[in-house]
């Protein structure tokens, strides 16, 4: 496992990460797709706040992989999915770091969903 060279580079970049004590679901146009207590809350300098979902609480079986990647300086290298829902292939909106850099090895075997690339995606506490 390697160190993150954006926190090198930039040192003052803050991506604080947060476990979550309660549940977080995710719908897509009414349709769940993750349920979990399990949730680890991301918050990045410049971007919006993500939610990583244990696979184990996802429904895989929605989701396929793509050949699209993107490479982030201080989480490392995200691999995308295609989310199928109702019928509909909605590409690049799930990703995963398969393998994050050390300072982010919390994100392993986690998703994020791009709650704002699609309409009718709902992120939400449960209480």
């Amino acid at each position: 496992m390697s160190k993150s060279p954006g926190h090198r580079k930039w040192p003052d970049h803050r991506v604080d990460e947060q476990r979550l004590e309660h549940r977080i679901q995710v719908a897509v146009n009414g349709e769940l797709v993750a349920d979990s207590n399990d949730v680890i809350r991301v918050e990045e300098d410049g971007s919006p706040v993500r939610y990583y979902f244990p696979r184990w609480d996802v429904k895989m079986d929605m989701l396929e992989p793509t050949d699209t990647t993107t490479e982030c300086p201080f989480k490392g290298m995200a691999h995308y999915f295609a989310l199928n829902v109702n019928g509909e292939s909605l590409r690049d909106v799930v990703w995963t770091y398969e393998e994050p850099y050390e300072e982010h090895d919390a994100l392993r075997d986690r998703v994020a969903f791009w709650h704002e690339k699609i309409d009718g995606i709902d992120i939400r506490e449960v209480i």
